[in-house]
């Protein structure tokens, strides 16, 4: 377990400092990587998709998702790193697809669409799951960041409440996904 644990700690590490790379390169470079992000409904900005993640409005915006997605992003790669790529990788492009087809025009960056995946995943595999471990890590989870779920209500115009709502449900099908693959099929003997 603690191998496992050290494995999942170096996990999140490399992908929160990504996060921090890119904002600092945005920083340094006086370029406004934003321009990246998705825009919904613009194919020049598809391949946002791919990199909304990536890019914040500025440092504060970084550290506010900087911690849930370090912690959550930690249960998560506890499940193993080929796990931890698929699920992120699958809510990422999910997500994004979602906020491309249905958000407002604006520009859609910033890590907490991934956030939200996250607690959506942890949530799903507990419920289709229902081992203790995958239980336990949702009341946590749902303890330490339970709030969050007022963030998929439109409450301010330079949040993407869309971006917040299109993770969670690209995380709870990504739950479902990974219980259908991980769970053995009953053989019918009628």
């Amino acid at each position: 377990m603690i191998v496992q644990s050290k494995a999942a700690f170096q996990l999140v590490l490399c992908l929160v400092g990504l996060l921090w790379l890119s904002e600092l390169v945005d920083y340094l470079i006086a370029f406004d990587l934003d321009q990246f992000g998705i825009f919904p409904r613009r194919l020049d900005n598809l391949w946002g998709i791919t990199v909304w993640p990536f890019l914040h409005g500025d440092f504060l915006h970084l550290i506010a998702n900087t911690l849930p997605l370090a912690v959550m992003g930690f249960f998560l790669a506890l499940r193993g790193v080929k796990t931890f790529l698929l699920v992120s990788i699958v809510i990422t492009l999910l997500a994004g697809m979602g906020v491309w087809i249905f958000g407002r025009p604006a520009y859609h960056i910033g890590a907490s669409g991934l956030v939200f995946g996250y607690f959506g995943f942890l949530l799903g595999i507990a419920w289709y799951e229902k081992s203790v471990k995958a239980i336990s890590i949702a009341c946590l989870t749902l303890f330490l960041y339970g709030g969050i779920v007022w963030g998929v209500l439109p409450s301010d115009q330079f949040v993407s409440w869309e971006g917040h709502l299109a993770g969670l449900v690209a995380g709870l099908f990504s739950a479902k996904l990974m219980a259908s693959t991980i769970r053995p099929r009953r053989e019918d003997h009628s």
